[in-house]
């Protein structure tokens, strides 16, 4: 069972996050202010945060600074009514995962979650295996049929975040925003260069693709599920 931690400090809000979250199975920690939230974290093995922003004594984001100057990469929703382009620059800068605004559709709040401890569970095993090729991620190699390709950073961590999640379109700018940092100056289009490469180097891969998603953005294919 995971352990998902909600910090928010309206009593409303809690009550609807722990009601939703434990119907689907998850076991829910409560606290009304970020200092609550950081006390838990450090008694208590957490899975995935559930943040607000705005909150008293400590607010969301000196919250996820903590979170994330004391190592813990657990993954963190942050869901605030705070909607602005400088809201949402900030929370990833400091290190959330994934940004919702409220009020939230409580179906997509459970699969962003579900998504989010999916790929943290993967992150941690460091592995991901596709058919018959196999993901290192400590050592950013694709090993295939006993033969190992190391991949410059990036390139890898495209196609890990393009394997990890089957099917799902990226636009360019989803993999701009995870994979460079919000103040360099490439441009969507290096995504192209890194993805032409990604194809060239595995056009005779028989367990994935990448394929265009015309207008959209990428994702890779399973060939085994086709």
């Amino acid at each position: 069972m995971h352990t998902i931690l909600v910090a928010d400090d309206r009593q409303s809000i809690r009550r609807l996050y722990e009601y939703t979250l434990e119907k689907e199975g998850y076991k829910v920690v409560l606290a009304e202010d970020g200092e609550q939230a950081l006390d838990i974290l450090s008694r208590e093995r957490v899975d995935l945060v559930v943040l607000d922003v705005m909150m008293p004594k400590m607010d969301g984001y000196d919250c996820l600074k903590a979170i994330r100057g004391s190592g813990l990469n657990i993954p963190v929703l942050i869901i605030t009514a705070r909607d602005s382009a400088e809201d949402l620059r900030k929370s990833f800068t400091l290190g959330t995962d994934d940004f919702m605004t409220k009020p939230v559709d409580e179906i997509e709040m459970l699969l962003r979650i579900k998504a989010l401890l999916r790929r943290s569970k993967i992150s941690e095993e460091q592995k991901l295996t596709v058919g018959g090729t196999e993901l290192v991620y400590d050592s950013f190699s694709v090993i295939k049929d006993g033969v190992e390709t190391v991949l410059p950073r990036k390139e890898f961590q495209i196609l890990f975040k393009l394997l990890s999640y089957p099917n799902k379109t990226f636009t360019r700018q989803n993999i701009m925003d995870e994979f460079w940092s919000l103040d360099s100056d490439s441009e969507a289009r290096t995504v192209d260069v890194h993805i032409n490469r990604l194809r060239e180097r595995f056009r005779d891969n028989e367990d994935f693709e990448i394929v265009t998603v015309r207008g959209l953005g990428y994702k890779a294919v399973r060939k085994s599920e086709q």
